[in-house]
């Protein structure tokens, strides 16, 4: 049985990896970790430890402690925060991972998983059916952290052996935890204040189309990759991930067909221009013919996920209080 750490188990992949991977492993085989108690779900369903992913001595510490097999490296400051701070950002993505994959290289730890990130991509990558081998000029610090990053680890199993395995995901949607500073964030306040206020102002013109996957389809494909046989795994750098393409006028005409009174405005602000220089469309051909990803949410099959689930959520909360 793997013993597994999630690193950034607080945030909003990480949490839900993390309830996953403890149905598969059992709770007692999966440490949670993060730099601090953000998530008291998390923090109390099971072993969690405060983690600075920054931290190469702290990390070692807790793969030695916990007899550590399997790394998912999930700690990282996304998009938007990242331009706000570029150095903070860089420090924290590139070397979490150089923790981890000398960690590899060392025998400590037998596999990696790493997340990248559509914003390897730029504006001089082609956007409708972006292949999976092309042309990568990013123009945010974030996704020049996944660039590199990406690059680093094809070297390490190039050269060292590393069994590091990589997604380039999406926008993620889920209903269960709030986004964390990505530029693809509107997908899921769109949801929440439909609900709650039955109208939004969005941060990206109603033509913006980007790629974007539901959660449930994400944890599929993170926990699918790491399970599938190495011989499998043709790409060390990070497969290109896709399910579903949409505007915020698209989101929205979902959106109606549930709640008919809800209204959304147009005000873009400096997530514009990331978004712009993003792919519209993703080509994961390779992904699906080497460990046979599939996804399952659609728009509409999202958006009635979404919807039923928060109006539970906040129904509960009313009650509550």
């Amino acid at each position: 049985m793997s013993r597994v750490l999630i690193i950034g188990a607080c945030g909003q992949i990480g949490s839900e990896l993390t309830y996953k991977l403890r149905d598969i492993h059992g709770n007692d085989n999966v440490i949670a970790s993060d730099i601090s108690f953000s998530n008291l779900d998390v923090v109390n369903s099971g072993n969690f430890e405060i983690l600075d992913a920054k931290d190469y001595n702290a990390v070692k510490v807790c793969v030695e402690k916990y007899d550590i097999d399997t790394v998912y490296l999930m700690a990282a400051m996304l998009s938007a925060t990242g331009e706000k701070y570029p150095m903070r950002a860089w420090d924290l993505n590139m070397n979490s991972l150089f923790h981890v994959l000398n960690l590899a290289k060392d025998g400590c730890i037998k596999k990696v998983f790493w997340p990248s990130s559509i914003a390897v991509f730029g504006p001089t990558t082609p956007t409708n059916e972006t292949p999976q081998h092309t042309i990568m000029e990013p123009t945010t610090v974030y996704g020049i952290t996944k660039q590199v990053g990406e690059r680093w680890c094809e070297y390490y199993h190039k050269q060292y052996g590393v069994d590091v395995r990589s997604l380039r995901y999406p926008g993620i949607i889920s209903w269960k935890t709030m986004p964390g500073g990505g530029t693809t964030d509107y997908a899921v306040e769109i949801y929440h204040k439909a609900i709650t206020e039955s109208q939004y102002k969005c941060f990206l013109s109603e033509n913006t189309k980007l790629p974007m996957m539901f959660m449930d389809d994400a944890i599929n494909a993170t926990v699918n990759i790491m399970q599938a046989p190495s011989k499998n795994i043709s790409i060390r750098s990070s497969y290109n991930l896709a399910a579903m393409s949409f505007t915020p006028a698209e989101i929205t005409d979902s959106i109606l067909k549930h709640i008919p009174e809800f209204t959304i405005s147009y005000e873009p602000d400096f997530r514009q221009q990331i978004a712009d220089s993003w792919p519209k469309s993703i080509d994961d051909s390779l992904a699906r013919k080497d460990w046979k990803w599939e996804h399952t949410f659609d728009l509409d099959a999202m958006t009635d996920e979404m919807i039923t689930q928060l109006q539970k959520k906040y129904s509960s909360s009313e009650k509550v209080s």
